[in-house]
């Protein structure tokens, strides 16, 4: 769970950053909010990608993990 809180903040930082730049530059309106969102989704893959692993190797575990207690509860209630 830290690790899509933290690569969200991340994210959203980077957005806030290029939303603040673009804004200093003239942009406004929709294409303010469109352009950041392109740029920051842009430098987050090229950046972000040892952070945007963990995040996907935490969820994994925690699916995994769920995956596993089901089939546990399930497997106890067939032997009953």
């Amino acid at each position: 769970m830290r690790a899509t809180l933290y690569y969200t903040a991340l994210r959203l930082g980077l957005f806030a950053v290029a939303l603040g730049l673009l804004y200093l530059v003239g942009a406004r309106g929709i294409l303010l909010v469109g352009v950041a969102a392109v740029i920051s989704a842009i430098i987050s893959y090229l950046i972000l990608g040892r952070y945007r692993e963990a995040m996907a190797g935490s969820i994994d575990r925690r699916i995994t993990n769920a995956r596993q207690q089901l089939h546990e509860g399930t497997s106890a209630e067939d032997i009953d």
